[in-house]
């Protein structure tokens, strides 16, 4: 692991893999609202499926906004933009998977819509994204840890910044 902090290249290419799901992760917040995914709907237990903060915007917007991101990134892999495109989708969708489902577990355990889940607030998406891409697209170990290690820092700074925008009602 220590080697990729040291790998200028590793590095770089270890964050252009994961762009478009911190991309994919992030556009909500800037264009969701509208009807929410699960359109109130509640599960077997009574409790929302997801709740309002997951909306049908949002979802299409993550994932738009994840291939786009791919699509800019492509010049800088040793991908096809096809390939980039391919990438991105299974990027973004398991981005939007990992959320989808800590939001899931948040209603079943009944944390508010907003509410944190420490770990699978920070990293959720981050672990979807890769285990849905990885089989196609493979990345080495330690560059899988220092992803998981720089979003565990980075994903509380950026929604603190969100929060400060004011594009979100919490900073967490």
């Amino acid at each position: 692991m220590i080697w990729v902090l040291f790998d200028t290249k590793a590095i770089l290419d270890s964050i252009i893999y994961i762009f478009p799901a911190y991309v994919a992760n992030a556009a909500p917040v800037i264009f969701g609202g509208g009807a929410p995914l699960d359109l109130g709907k509640r599960f077997i237990d009574g409790k929302r499926i997801f709740g309002d903060h997951k909306t049908i915007r949002g979802l299409v917007s993550g994932i738009i906004c994840g291939i786009l991101a791919g699509i800019l990134l492509s010049p800088f892999t040793s991908l096809s933009l096809m390939e980039d495109v391919r990438r991105a989708i299974l990027l973004s969708i398991g981005a939007h998977l990992g959320d989808l489902l800590g939001s899931f577990i948040k209603r079943r355990i009944s944390i508010p819509p907003g509410g944190s889940l420490p770990v699978m607030d920070q990293i959720g998406f981050l672990i979807f994204s890769l285990a849905i891409t990885l089989p196609f697209y493979p990345l080495p170990l330690p560059c899988i840890l220092f992803l998981v290690l720089v979003t565990l820092i980075l994903h509380p700074l950026t929604n603190i910044l969100a929060y400060l925008l004011k594009l979100k009602e919490k900073p967490y």
